[in-house]
């Protein structure tokens, strides 16, 4: 894993989460700026998952099993736009909280893809 991705995606999800935390604060849903600020997340977390895989394909493995490793590249992938989805069905101040509950998980997710890599401790 390249390490400095990991990071990216773990401090802008972390920025996203403050940000539509401070939506729920001031009671507002989300609106197009957040799903802009998913978007880039959302995109940094698909070019993690191709890096991923590219590095599976090269013969690269994990420290702690691959189909771990792909299946926690594929909810890191798939988090932030289930979570854009979640908040446009409830468009309410609920809406920015599912997205800032879902970013912090996906902070989580990227400390947790960098273990089973071998980043830590490994």
């Amino acid at each position: 894993m390249i390490a400095a991705l990991t990071v990216a995606l773990g401090v802008t999800a972390l920025l996203l989460a403050a940000w539509c935390g401070w939506a729920v604060y001031r009671d507002q849903p989300t609106k197009d700026w957040h799903f802009i600020g998913m978007a880039v997340v959302a995109l940094l977390a698909i070019v993690q998952l191709v890096v991923g895989i590219v590095r599976l394909a090269g013969g690269a493995e994990p420290d702690q099993g691959v189909a771990i490793f792909v299946a926690y590249l594929i909810g890191s992938a798939l988090a932030m736009p289930i979570a854009a989805f979640m908040s446009l069905a409830e468009r309410t101040r609920w809406g920015s909280a599912t997205v800032a509950a879902a970013a912090v998980v996906l902070a989580v997710l990227e400390v947790r893809l960098y273990d089973i890599w071998g980043g830590i401790g490994g």
